[in-house]
């Protein structure tokens, strides 16, 4: 992560170019990968639901937060279906605009629409059930990801959950100079969230997902 902490200014602004050139579709949220989104959507819902409920301990299902929302392909299928809000945060203002339209009667139930990178992101003290972190965390710093991840802990509702779902590589540190991201490996990905004063309460493979890409796996953090 050193180059990129050299020319952080960069890492961030070549990343929104990519994805303002990027089509509002939901093909265009998972680069050309549109067919996985129902297993991808299945295998979330599968994994939220171990934690939701109205008994105690539970998690609560008032509002979640969708980072990195996108058009809100997320948002859509997994968390208005579960929660009564939800909000979303994109720094591609297009994608927040087209949300609007693609999520269609059910977004009288969001609450808020952030243009933001997640490195400037302050998400509202207390405020939510579960914030949802998917294909996104690659688009920070080591350094960002940690303070963003503390933020979160703070905007977290009592019994509240952070979800971490993200490609992880087999070993380091990879770039990805054509989206301006980074892919971190699984062990790497655990000690940022412990550097960030977070515990992982459970974590999976999503399984099913092309053998092409790299290995995903979610993370429920508090």
């Amino acid at each position: 992560m050193g180059d990129i902490v050299e020319h952080e200014q960069s890492f961030y602004s070549n990343a929104e170019h990519y994805w303002r050139e990027i089509p509002p579709t939901v093909d265009g949220m998972l680069g050309g990968y549109g067919s996985i989104s129902s297993i991808d959507i299945n295998g979330s819902r599968a994994f939220l639901l171990k934690f939701l409920g109205e008994e105690e301990g539970k998690t609560g299902k008032g509002c979640a937060l969708d980072c990195g929302a996108g058009i809100g392909r997320i948002t859509k299928r997994l968390l208005l279906p579960l929660f009564h809000t939800v909000d979303l945060v994109d720094v591609t203002k297009e994608f927040l605009d087209k949300a609007k339209s693609y999520l269609g009667e059910d977004s009288k139930r969001v609450g808020n629409y952030f243009c933001s990178g997640l490195q400037d992101f302050v998400p509202e003290s207390g405020r939510y059930d579960v914030i949802w972190i998917q294909w996104v965390i690659g688009h920070l710093t080591d350094d960002h990801l940690i303070k963003f991840l503390q933020r979160c802990q703070k905007a977290l509702r009592p019994n509240g959950i952070i979800v971490i779902k993200d490609n992880v590589s087999y070993e380091g540190v990879v770039p990805d100079e054509v989206d301006s991201s980074v892919c971190r490996d699984l062990q790497i990905v655990r000690n940022l969230v412990g550097e960030a004063g977070l515990r992982i309460i459970h974590e999976e493979q999503q399984m099913n997902f092309p053998k092409e890409i790299f290995q995903v796996h979610t993370l429920a953090l508090r």
